[in-house]
């Protein structure tokens, strides 16, 4: 689809599960869903439509910088005071918070939305995490999520298929499967299909230094249905087999050649086990500042359902700061956009 994705259409209650702890996000993606979000961007001047891939958008000829002004505005028309270039470097011994390491500023209540560990350019840093460290409240240390994963790929596959997509596959690691696109790069692998099983990747690579995901190559076909075309087919050489009766793009018939042994690339029986879910090894993910998102941050334990720290009254954190998990495709900014409704219902309750 391209563009920029504000959210997802699926239904509230698939919707959920995406996220990881899903319980935590409940209250809030019920209260302020998918549909109230569109709803909201709609009446504030920003209609949206839904791709193909059932990912919202704005529509055609909004630029991001667009959306983002526009509630800038609105914020600004209710008597919200935006301050820019500002650092926040702690708090003083009165528990008032501290700018720039020298200006003090009293307040009834605060809300930290200081987001994950990626993405330092736009200022999300993850400095803040020290800062809370050393108020006693529990952190865990930031990790990637949606990112590439690294693939010590044989040479010669890579030199001849750097770049290219895989098309129509699916995913699985542990229990976990799912079907979308792939994109080959000399890191490894990335794309949608890759970013949704970030945490049972993660979870594994913790455990073992290295995870093993299986690609379906025809997720559409059975094994007996594959086994059937390999039958029909005319063709001797299984090169031109995968090719015509299986219509495998190059991408795919090079995956299997680099991680079947010849003797199973022979067998048509064994082969379509290997096209039904090939195992390929990940030993580390990207960066953490090339990755869209990331896990870690405040502990979910250190907040309580109003998003309050615990040890700190009126202290609110909100956001990507928090320790959840959730794939690309508008799950995250939706997160984050209902927590900061949830949470200003609350206050609006307190005042």
């Amino acid at each position: 689809d391209g563009g920029f994705n504000l959210t997802h259409s699926e239904p509230i209650s698939q919707f959920i599960e995406r996220y990881t702890p899903s319980e935590f996000l409940k209250k809030s993606l019920t209260d302020f869903d998918n549909d109230n979000f569109q709803k909201w961007l709609s009446d504030i001047g920003i209609p949206t439509f839904v791709g193909t891939s059932n990912r919202v958008y704005p529509e055609k000829g909004i630029k991001p910088i667009e959306v983002l002004n526009t509630i800038v505005d609105v914020l600004s028309k209710q008597g919200v005071q935006i301050k820019y270039e500002q650092t926040w470097t702690g708090w003083n011994e009165e528990n008032n918070l501290v700018f720039n390491g020298d200006t003090a500023i009293k307040s009834d209540y605060a809300v930290f939305a200081l987001g994950g560990g990626s993405w330092k350019v736009t200022g999300s840093d993850g400095t803040w995490l020290d800062i809370f460290k050393t108020q006693g409240l529990d952190v865990i240390p930031f990790q990637p999520s949606n990112c590439a994963y690294k693939i010590d790929w044989p040479e010669k596959f890579i030199s001849k298929h750097e770049g290219s997509p895989l098309k129509n596959i699916a995913v699985s690691c542990s229990d976990k499967s799912q079907k979308g696109e792939l994109v080959i790069t000399k890191l490894g692998l990335e794309g949608n299909a890759i970013y949704a099983l970030s945490p049972q990747i993660r979870e594994e690579l913790s455990a073992n230094e290295k995870a093993t995901v299986f690609l379906d190559l025809k997720p559409m076909l059975t094994i007996e249905q594959l086994f059937e075309k390999f039958k029909k087919s005319s063709h001797k050489n299984t090169t031109d087999i995968l090719r015509t009766a299986l219509n495998l793009s190059p991408e795919k018939i090079g995956l299997l050649k680099a991680y079947t042994s010849k003797e199973t690339f022979m067998d048509s029986e064994l082969l379509v086990v290997s096209i039904k879910g090939l195992p390929i090894e990940i030993i580390g993910s990207a960066p953490l500042d090339e990755a869209i998102s990331t896990t870690g941050g405040l502990s979910l334990k250190a907040v309580d359902k109003s998003f309050q720290l615990k040890k700190l009254k009126n202290t609110y954190c909100i956001g990507e700061m928090l320790d959840w998990d959730a794939p690309t495709g508008g799950y995250l900014l939706q997160a984050c956009f209902s927590m900061g409704v949830q949470l200003a219902k609350h206050l609006k309750r307190k005042r």
